[in-house]
């Protein structure tokens, strides 16, 4: 089966937007969906930024609000602009890639993306984040325990080093197999069509 990567932070606004309908999307096109959880802000300080360029520049921030509260009204879904802006995703993160070995990463990414983006919840805290768990029926205990090992820290770490290595520059990012590389919610339907035709 043809396979596309998913490349997301959680403090990304328009990777709740990609996380809501890549499942489905890929699905009806016969491509599976690899979930690569990592951390924006390693990459951003490379490129001497200190924040996300929402909050460096204003004004993309404010359209940036805007546009994903057009979009996300056009597809039937909520959207609330949380409070902290970016997330602490760290957390959320390690999770998630705890999560991929036992088959509950791609739900656990959507009920993170909804408590945050959909309820405002902080996701950098983890009774939240127990909360998305048990939603999903997850053992939260368990869950949060293995995100705390050298196993998933590192893992995260070397996940994030694999994106810079990549090109990896903003999120969501969509990486086919043949290593072509899209960035942006607005190309994931291209994505998508370039690893049914074209990735190898």
């Amino acid at each position: 089966m043809r396979k596309l990567e998913f490349w997301y932070d959680f403090a990304s606004s328009y990777s709740y937007l990609s996380a809501m309908r890549i499942e489905a999307a890929a699905a009806d096109a016969g491509v599976a969906v690899v979930y690569r959880p990592f951390l924006l802000g390693p990459i951003f300080k490379s490129q001497g930024w200190t924040t996300s360029p929402f909050n460096l520049f204003p004004a993309k921030g404010q359209y940036m609000v805007r546009d994903i509260t057009r979009v996300a009204n056009a597809r039937g879904l909520p959207f609330r602009m949380p409070e902290a802006f970016p997330a602490n995703s760290l957390h959320a993160a390690r999770v998630a890639l705890a999560g991929e070995s036992s088959g509950w990463i791609a739900p656990f990414t959507r009920a993170v993306f909804e408590a945050e983006f959909t309820a405002q919840r902080d996701i950098a805290d983890p009774t939240v984040l127990a909360s998305v768990l048990e939603r999903i029926g997850v053992d939260a205990q368990a869950a949060l325990a293995r995100a705390t090992t050298p196993e998933i820290k590192d893992g995260l770490r070397a996940q994030t080093e694999t994106a810079s290595t990549h090109g990896i520059f903003g999120a969501p990012t969509f990486l086919a197999s043949d290593g072509e590389l899209f960035w942006g919610d607005d190309r994931l339907d291209q994505a998508i069509s370039w690893a049914v035709h074209k990735a190898r």
